[in-house]
């Protein structure tokens, strides 16, 4: 470092940049609650109860299944008048696929996708029509294929198999004690409509529960016992989960970096330089890049590598980063941005790129666009 030193002492010339995005984007299920207490085929409402819809990532009001789901709640009241004598497990579906299926509109192979059920998903047969069931399972309403699901006692068992008894807690804070007792030791505090799961319902007017792994008690008057299944994602569901997911990769750390004084003061430098007069996360983004690069076995290993490697950043090509090294003339705030970048912080995920905004596609922030 002694020897990059003097270089920058000297205005050593490097280079410009620009970056990628790579964004992985991933499927998860959603999972919802059902109020059961002695098991979800002993009610009286029957399987309608397990496949109540959660949607904890919203409803694109516009998407098909959406109106799809409204049509089938206009019918809603005719099906079930129709289906109270039917079994309860009659009424059972449970997807029957290694990894996942799809969820027509119609039931036609050419009927627009709505939605998909996972591995382990279930809920409850609206209608059936040659080869095809018409499901809802969570906010997915649409028609299956039978070759995909289980039906009746297989649906029952596998649904028995995979899902979970929970307790919901009904008031603002619920004590959870380390014995049956409301003498015992609190160990945790159940909120309203948080829940934990099952151990066993001791009959005595407390539950055991599964508390971070301990087991706890609560009183249950003053929670529901509820049966979960996993349950289907809508297409619009799916939409907006990944675009939280890839908004969260972008500022995902990336792992910290061992560095030196000297070398956060060189990349707060260049942050002075490149973004001086754009917002924080932009400070942050430019830094990212370089540090993004110091990981990457295409670049340099090193800080100083990467911003004086050649044809990269203007301000060391042209010198101003040595200039600004040297007077000292950077902000604290490019400071920050530089020992949040080294730290593995980033606004812009893996992106190894960037320049002024000029209608390329990437992550603008500020006057800058990042890819």
């Amino acid at each position: 470092m002694n020897n990059a030193l003097k270089l920058l002492r000297r205005g050593i010339l490097g280079a410009t940049a620009a970056g990628l995005l790579t964004s992985s984007l991933y499927t998860a299920q959603l999972t919802a609650e059902a109020r059961s207490v002695s098991g979800y085929l002993d009610l009286s409402e029957g399987i309608t109860s397990i496949v109540s819809p959660i949607s904890p990532l919203g409803v694109d009001e516009e998407a098909t299944e959406v109106k799809v789901a409204e049509q089938a709640e206009k019918s809603q009241d005719g099906e079930e008048s129709s289906s109270d004598t039917e079994s309860t497990s009659s009424r059972l579906f449970m997807a029957n696929v290694s990894s996942v299926m799809n969820v027509r509109e119609e039931p036609s192979e050419d009927a627009t996708k709505v939605g998909v059920l996972y591995k382990d998903c279930g809920g409850k047969i609206l209608d059936r029509d040659d080869g095809w069931t018409k499901i809802q399972s969570g906010d997915l309403i649409g028609w299956a294929k039978d070759e995909y699901l289980l039906f009746d006692e297989d649906a029952e068992d596998l649904a028995n198999d995979v899902g979970k008894q929970i307790v919901t807690g009904n008031s603002s804070a619920l004590n959870i004690r380390a014995e049956d007792s409301q003498d015992s030791e609190v160990i945790g505090v159940l909120t309203q409509n948080a829940f934990v799961d099952l151990i066993e319902d001791l009959g005595n007017g407390w539950m055991s529960v599964d508390y971070n792994d301990e087991t706890g008690y609560v009183q249950s008057e003053y929670v529901t016992s509820s049966f979960k299944i996993d349950q289907g994602e809508t297409l619009a569901a799916i939409k907006i989960r990944e675009e939280e997911e890839k908004k969260a990769s972008l500022t995902r750390n990336r792992g910290a970096v061992s560095a030196d004084a000297d070398e956060v003061k060189l990349l707060a430098a260049l942050i002075q330089c490149e973004a001086g007069n754009q917002p924080y996360e932009g400070k942050v983004a430019v830094g990212a890049v370089v540090m993004n690069r110091v990981r990457s076995g295409a670049y340099p290993n090193s800080i100083y590598g990467v911003i004086y490697a050649s044809g990269q950043f203007t301000p060391a090509l042209n010198g101003t980063v040595a200039n600004v090294y040297n007077g000292g003339r950077i902000s604290d705030s490019s400071y920050q941005a530089a020992q949040a970048a080294i730290g593995g912080d980033t606004t812009v995920g893996s992106a190894l790129h960037f320049r002024r905004a000029n209608g390329r596609d990437g992550i603008i922030i500020g006057a800058h666009v990042f890819w």
